[in-house]
């Protein structure tokens, strides 16, 4: 029981009553504290001490924004009512608010003047040493306490202020640094593919080269020519990957047109240059309703898929879809035929979690479906390299654009990728 009412007392002062009451204390405790001070001073009995001391009293009210003048307006309070609260709070906040050396010194001497007269001025004895060397200590005493405590606040507040500023400097300097260290990274990565991959793509396009000119098959000629626009494409495509890793800010640096990327319209060459039995159904217009991102995250889906296709079942009959997703669709069941691969192509990948839907779907989007079916037993399986993160970085391009992806084996042995991405993503 008593944990439920701390916790509905915390719930409270953290709602919008708590914040109310936070921020009317500051204003309404100081001028209580005043009003108190003057009836204890002064009595109940309406008089003209009791008059100037309320009046200093509400002008507290108005402290933080007129330090000065609501000080000022405190003195009477002082010099009529022998009230403290009010004078002294007012010099406090003027110190905090305004805390110019010659302004606090006037107002401290004011302060003291106003303590140390007795109201009427008749009633000043000057003669009577010890008293008046009393009062003047407790009138010192009564001014230098509210300025110091001030400055000390004050200063408090600016060592506040200048370590948000040095933490904002620091995490400043923290993200210029893993700029810095990811450029340097990219222009790592740049000089690996350059001097490795291109160099190995380069000695293909040779070899094919040699190969088309010196054969008289023609269907070995033709194959030939294939590899060697394979090739000339690839180094292409890499050339501009380089230029986009060595750029400062890759992303922007593609999107700002550096690197061409392919899209939808391509789709037809690369199935045509594939080399599998595909068949292609696309019910969408390229450029149509939707983004060159989400049609280049289209496109790479579609290419990781036959490339898994060739290494994991070759010789498998394979079915392309491109179509557009109507909001209210309902998920539709992986039935028959997979696609991406067969078999071991679960190991290659890294499908650990093939088989899982990624996030919601996207609705009023693109729906990119490959299916194959079993290998063909007779054909060759060729002992092709995968990393195992094929899978997984066409999961992760989904999610980066709101889309989803799931990947599983089918009934018949096949294998099935399917993506779908919302138009509009940038």
């Amino acid at each position: 029981m008593v944990d439920r009412g701390e916790a509905k007392g915390r719930a409270l002062a953290r709602g919008a009553l708590g914040r109310r009451l936070r921020a009317l204390a500051p204003v309404v405790i100081p001028v209580l504290l005043a009003i108190a001070d003057a009836m204890l001073v002064n009595g109940l009995e309406l008089d003209l001490e009791v008059g100037v001391s309320m009046l200093a009293a509400a002008a507290l009210m108005l402290r933080r924004r007129f330090p000065l003048l609501v000080f000022l307006f405190t003195l009477p309070g002082l010099y009529i009512g022998y009230i403290w609260f009010a004078p002294m709070i007012g010099l406090y906040t003027l110190a905090v608010r305004r805390p110019g050396r010659a302004r606090l010194g006037l107002c401290a001497v004011l302060l003291i003047t106003a303590h140390f007269f007795p109201y009427p001025l008749s009633d000043f004895v000057l003669t009577d040493y010890r008293e008046n060397t009393q009062v003047l200590i407790d009138a010192s005493v009564t001014s230098a306490a509210p300025i110091a405590l001030g400055l000390l606040v004050r200063t408090r507040q600016e060592l506040a202020s200048r370590i948000e500023d040095l933490t904002r400097s620091r995490r400043r300097e923290h993200r210029l640094l893993a700029d810095r260290v990811k450029t340097t990274e990219r222009a790592r990565l740049a000089r690996e593919m350059h001097d490795v991959v291109a160099h190995q793509v380069s000695l293909i396009s040779l070899q094919a080269g040699a190969v088309q000119v010196s054969t008289e098959d023609a269907a070995a000629r033709a194959g030939a020519t294939s590899i060697r626009e394979l090739s000339v494409r690839t180094l292409e495509e890499l050339r501009h990957m380089v230029g986009v890793l060595r750029a400062d800010g890759g992303e922007a640096a593609e999107a700002d047109g550096l690197a061409p990327q392919p899209d939808l319209e391509e789709l037809p060459r690369l199935i045509e240059m594939s080399a599998l039995d595909v068949t292609y159904e696309g019910g969408v217009v390229a450029g149509a309703s939707g983004t060159k991102t989400v049609e280049r995250a289209a496109f790479r889906t579609v290419q990781e898929a036959l490339t898994n296709i060739r290494k994991h079942a070759p010789g498998a009959r394979v079915r392309v879809r491109v179509d557009p997703v109507d909001p209210g669709d309902a998920v539709d069941s992986v039935r028959g035929g997979g696609s991406g691969r067969a078999g071991s192509s679960a190991r290659g990948e890294g499908a650990g979690g093939a088989g899982r839907a990624e996030g919601c779907r996207a609705a009023h989007g693109l729906r990119v479906e490959i299916r194959n079916g079993p290998p063909d037993a007779t054909a060759t399986v060729p002992a092709l390299p995968g990393g195992g993160h094929g899978l997984v970085g066409l999961r992760e391009r989904a999610q980066s654009l709101g889309g989803t992806l799931e990947a599983r084996h089918t009934s018949d042995g096949g294998f099935v990728v399917r993506a779908e991405f919302p138009y509009g993503a940038g």
